[in-house]
């Protein structure tokens, strides 16, 4: 673990407190009597926040990150919104030590020297104790509070105390920071307590002390954990923030300081580290966590929550667990032996025993000495420390045996085994060098010099041949004994040959892994991370923290040895692991190529003994035929004598060979042979064939591909109605080939009278399909809805609404005749549109008599359409009127309609109908009858709407000579009502009702004008 600097700042006054914003972009600094507000990614001050009188002491944010708070010795508590503005403000009796938010809730607890308050909303409880740090419970149903004399509080989320403990030294060891940990993961809530006392103690929840306290040796300010809970903060008055364990194991420093550190934090879900000091330097650091690991073969040893070590099995996946309880800071494994480097010491761990998958390990030595090194690497009886330039082989009593100084930096190094006691080493150095080093022999071997520095090595498991990873990222492989550059490839980062054979290696780089087999070209597959190692057809892996075994198949270098006819290297390949169709595939190569004894190995690995059948194979590839069918009759397997025949076309040999044998044999040899003639594009040979071999849809087929009618003709009418599946095939080609008659004839053979149906729609046969479907109503809709939509697509709408209506598709034909109706009054169809409606209306009607649930909605809809039949019906004699020269009504007749028109209009206007329209013909009629007020009235209106250009003129002079006119309207126009005889204006803002009785007017449906009916007046008044 190493802390790099990210940025740094300095205040004029000590900073007691900061706080992040939960997501982490922004930090609330408490310097003097001023909040500082920084931008986390570079330091940059964003607003300075002045609102408190005095020394603010603490600042917290709220978990939603809505809002922040800040205490100050002026006694007052302000809350801020994440905008930066100030919302509330309250005091205490004294100075604020401390405020926090709960994490659940807005409770904001805030304490004093004397007392501390709980925050909900903006009502404040206050308790009157001395209190200095707080801390809340992950779920917000607890806090603790810290105080001077020792004691620390544990309350509920009401300020009820539930728990109290007391510190050894009791106000001699005030509680100067407390916090509880973060994680969900634990059972229990766990509170970390640092008081002056200069210890540091964990706590349950019921007030129980986890462990011993842990003595710090300096004065503890603050104290916070990170985000998951793993580790803890911690500063004080060393001058320094140390990292620890989450269970108090020291693990290293995190930057040092010129003063007291006052307060840390960990930037939430991060690894990053701020600290405010007393000189007012503000520091942000970033904690960067190498992995500490080792591997050897297929066991893994790395580092686990800084303290412990897992053994992991690569292949079992087994893991162990082996707690050190202080920092480990290397490791190493190498077969049954595993060494951990701590602060303090060297642990060697040995096997109980040699089972390749024991994984318990037990303490063989213990070296009680301190190294600094920069590489680790453990042998049988030795260890060895790298040291930068230098190499030290130690024993396992910590005695130094040998040393070696190098001329460069050391880069690598591996043990690549040897007896016990005399293990080699290879090492790999800056400036390109690569040795070979003997534990038990002084002198280093020179096996080659190369220009780059070197990344990464690894040796042939013959030690033949060496891969070097160098600092561009190449890859090369050398010759060891000649020094010569068999070949290199780019973009690699990490190399490793197989274990298991000695011409395979695979490197990884570029989010790719490359496996290399002899000088062949590269196969290439997605992976991230770097290869480690590589042991048969597993590959290991390791991406960030974590090492996976990756199963690659060994097909591709298989095939590519294949491809040059390289029997014995391929099948090594197989052997590491690769398909049964691969295996198969090299035993078939390999006859082919003659080279009997690697099939003789496949069949064996296969479990295949009989030399008999082996035998047989190798005649048929020789080319003796006869005497291979033979040998295959004698082991029993004729088929593969069958097969062999088949497929060098010898049929008529296939025929002796099965003579009178078994008919489905015959039958199977005959598909072959058509098989074989459709193949060599004899396809009428090929039917024939196919159906004297009753392959009844393949002889399809070919004949309807081929467009044969004639022949699928002869097919249908000799099967039996009871093969449907032939049948129906020989009707869709016959359909697809334009014979429907054929068609039409082959499903009425089988019976498939809805296929039938569905012919005669598809062709449009309608006389045949409404005879059918007379003759069967199951199938009405199948044949009227389909019409009624090629009726809708050839223009015929009404014959299409009616057909959906035949079809019992009520929905459908009401929505063509609404399409109907709105494209009649878009082209001004009026008198067609008022026909449409009243359909729309009769429709609605229907439908409220055969569905009791749509009754009321659809009765509804009958009246408004009645409605606007009626309205369409009388617009059209006046859109006529100011649309044509000359008018087929009387003058009456247009007063009436206009009036009736206007009076309905009263709530809105239809699509289409023109009030303009209404109002001039109104204005003309009315000047002609004598109704001068009414006319003056209508002009009026008139002027408030937009006038076409051509009505511009005629109303314009209507407006000026109607003012000529007398300002009343003649006597005989107005209508009387005759039940209860009171005299209506012409125009009525009621509508067409009497003003007096509400009776509903009649009109007579020529002229429109109000009708007087004795009977019906009689009727009414009874």
């Amino acid at each position: 673990m190493r802390a790099a600097l990210t940025w740094r700042d300095k205040a004029e006054q000590c900073i007691y407190d900061l706080a992040f914003k939960p997501d982490g972009t922004q930090l609330i600094i408490a310097a003097g009597n001023r909040l500082l507000v920084y931008d986390t990614s570079d330091g940059t001050l964003i607003q300075p926040l002045k609102g408190h009188k005095d020394t603010v002491y603490c600042v917290a944010y709220a978990k939603d990150g809505k809002r922040f708070a800040s205490g100050s010795a002026d006694k007052s508590v302000i809350i801020w919104t994440s905008k930066l503005e100030g919302i509330l403000k309250y005091t205490h009796n004294d100075s604020i030590q401390c405020v926090s938010y709960n994490p659940v809730t807005h409770q904001l607890a805030s304490c004093s020297s004397s007392d501390f308050g709980i925050s909900f909303l903006y009502v404040v409880l206050l308790f009157h104790f001395v209190y200095f740090v707080i801390s809340w419970t992950n779920d917000g149903q607890y806090l603790a509070l810290g105080m001077f004399n020792g004691i620390v509080s544990i309350r509920n989320k009401n300020g009820e105390e539930k728990v109290k403990i007391e510190r050894p030294g009791g106000s001699l060891s005030p509680v100067w920071s407390i916090c509880w940990n973060p994680s969900r993961d634990e059972h229990n809530d766990i509170l970390a307590v640092a008081d002056w006392g200069q210890r540091l103690s964990f706590f349950q929840l019921s007030g129980k002390q986890i462990g011993k306290d842990r003595v710090l040796n300096f004065d503890p300010c603050c104290v916070s954990y990170f985000s998951k809970g793993e580790y803890v903060l911690m500063g004080g008055s060393d001058k320094q923030v140390s990292l620890y364990t989450k269970d108090g194991v020291r693990l290293g420093t995190i930057g040092e300081q010129s003063s007291w550190v006052w307060t840390c934090k960990v930037k939430p879900d991060s690894n990053y580290v701020a600290i405010g000091c007393q000189d007012g330097t503000i520091s942000f650091y970033q904690l960067i966590f190498s992995t500490v690991h080792g591997l050897y073969k297929d066991r893994y040893a790395y580092r686990d929550s800084m303290t412990d070590v897992i053994v992991q099995h690569l292949i079992t996946e087994q893991k162990v667990r082996i707690k050190c309880r202080e920092l480990v800071k290397k490791i190493a494994i190498y077969k049954n032996r595993l060494a951990i480097q701590l602060p303090e010491k060297i642990l060697i761990y040995e096997l109980y025993s040699d089972d390749s998958s024991d994984m318990h390990y037990r303490v063989k030595e213990k070296i009680a000495k301190k190294f600094e090194c920069n590489l680790l690497v453990v042998c049988s009886d030795h260890i060895i420390l790298c040291q930068e330039k230098r190499l030290q082989c130690l024993s396992f009593n910590g005695v130094k045996e040998r040393e070696w100084l190098m001329e460069s930096l050391i880069r690598y190094i591996k043990v690549i085994g040897g007896p016990s006691g005399r293990e080699g080493l290879l090492v790999g150095l800056k400036n390109g060098q690569i040795l070979k080093i003997f534990v038990d022999n002084l002198f280093a071997i020179v096996l080659l010099k190369q220009s780059t520095a070197v990344r990464c090595l690894d040796m042939s498991a013959s030690r033949n041949k060496l891969a070097v990873v160098d600092e561009n990222d190449t890859c090369l492989v050398y010759d060891i004994h000649t020094k010569e550059l068999l070949f290199q490839e780019p973009n690699a980062n990490s190399v490793a040959w197989n274990t298991q054979c000695e011409d395979m290696l695979c490197f990884s780089g570029g989010g790719y892994l490359n496996i290399k087999a002899s000088n062949f070209p590269v196969h290439q597959q997605k992976l991230q991370g770097f290869v480690v190692g590589y042991n048969g057809s597993k590959i290991f892996c390791l991406h960030i923290f974590s090492m996976s075994a990756v199963e690659v198949p060994q097909s591709a270098p298989m095939y590519q040895y294949l491809e040059r006819k390289m029997f014995k290297e391929a099948y090594q390949i197989a052997c590491l692991g690769v398909t049964d169709t691969d295996w198969k595939e090299l035993a078939m190569e390999a006859l082919e190529g003659l080279e009997f004894e690697t099939a003789k190995k496949e069949r064996k690995k296969r479990g295949e003994s009989n030399n008999e059948l082996f035998l047989a194979d190798v005649y048929a590839y020789q080319g003796k035929f006869h005497e291979a069918a033979k040998l295959y009759r004698k082991s029993g397997h004729e088929s593969l004598a069958l097969d062999m025949y088949t497929d060098l076309r010898m049929f008529d040999y296939a025929k002796d060979f099965l003579g009178s044998g078994d008919p489905k044999d015959t039958k199977m040899l005959i598909t072959k042979q058509a098989d074989w003639a459709k193949n060599i594009n004899e396809p009428k040979a090929a039917v024939e064939m196919y159906i004297s071999a009753g392959e009844h849809m393949k002889a399809i087929e070919i004949s309807g591909d081929h467009g044969w009618v004639d022949m699928l003709i002869d097919i249908a009418r000799k099967l039996d109605k009871a093969e449907r599946e032939p049948l129906s095939k020989c009707a869709y080609y016959f359909k697809r080939l334009g014979s429907h008659g054929y068609a039409a004839e082959t499903y009425m053979k089988i019976g498939d009278l809805k296929a039938l149906v569905h012919l005669h729609v598809e062709t449009q046969r309608w006389e045949e399909a409404f005879s059918l479907s007379e003759k069967h109503p199951e199938f009405k809709d199948d044949v009227y809805v389909p019409y009624a939509q090629w009726l809708a697509e050839n223009d015929r709408f009404e014959e299409a609404q009616k057909a959906f209506h035949k079809a019992g598709r009520q929905s459908e034909a009401v929505k063509v005749l609404e399409q109907l109706t709105h494209n009649a009054v878009v082209e001004s169809r009026f008198n067609d549109a008022a026909y449409y409606y009243w359909m729309l209306s009769m429709q609605c009607l229907d439908i409220a008599q055969e569905n009791e649930q749509q009754k009321t909605e659809m009765l509804q809809k009958f009246h408004h359409f009645q409605h606007l039949a009626e309205l369409y019906h009388v617009y059209h004699s006046i859109h006529r009127y100011t649309e044509e020269p000359f008018s087929f009504h009387l003058p009456e007749t247009l007063f009436n309609i206009s009036r009736f028109l206007l009076h309905s209009l009263t709530k809105e206007t239809p699509l289409g109908i023109s009030k303009v329209n209404t109002l001039f013909a109104l204005a003309k009629q009315s000047k002609a009858l004598g109704a001068y007020k009414l006319a003056r009235h209508a002009y009026d209106k008139l002027q408030g709407l937009q006038i076409p250009a051509r009505f511009q003129k005629s109303i314009e002079l209507g407006s000026l000579t109607i003012r000529s006119k007398p300002f009343h309207d003649s006597e005989e126009l107005v209508p009387l009502c005759y039940r209860c005889s009171t005299n209506n204006p012409l125009l009525n803002n009621l509508g067409n009702v009497c003003i007096n009785c509400r009776q509903p007017f009649v009109f007579s449906a020529s002229s429109y004008g109000a009708l007087e009916n004795k009977n019906w007046l009689y009727f009414l008044c009874r």
